[in-house]
């Protein structure tokens, strides 16, 4: 009897939107999640982010640095939550103390991944959130 491959399939392809400072950093989380099969926008900063959410309402998970310039991943995560309810967060950061510190702030639900991380480890988390 011939196996058949059981042929698995990212049903639950979500919207997400990326705002992460270092360059390098958003290239290679956008090409990650874009593998996993994820629609991905990307800002440079937490005011690009904002803009790009005055256009577009349809994102299923904002991904934040928590340290950028100007906005901050924290306030980005607020304002982001008020203009599109349901929409899921998740931050990453260097900087585990200021993490910890802002817990009190941050959007109910919301992650913290501590850099450095594999990919593969923010694909799993991400999806994980997804799911939830």
């Amino acid at each position: 009897m011939d196996k058949q491959p059981k042929l698995s399939f990212n049903i639950c392809m979500a919207k997400i939107l990326i705002a992460e400072d270092d360059t390098s950093m958003r290239g290679f989380l956008k090409l990650a999640l874009e593998k996993a099969g994820h629609e991905v926008t990307v800002a440079g900063d937490g005011m690009e982010a904002l803009d790009i959410l005055k256009r577009r309402t349809d994102f299923n998970l904002l991904l934040a640095d928590i340290v950028m310039p100007g906005m901050d991943g924290i306030e980005l995560s607020q304002r982001a939550t008020d203009m599109v309810k349901g929409m899921k967060v998740m931050f990453i950061t260097g900087f585990a103390a200021v993490a910890m510190n802002n817990k009190d702030t941050e959007p109910a639900g919301a992650r913290v991944l501590s850099k450095p991380f594999h990919l593969k480890e923010l694909v799993d988390q991400v999806d994980d959130l997804l799911a939830a």
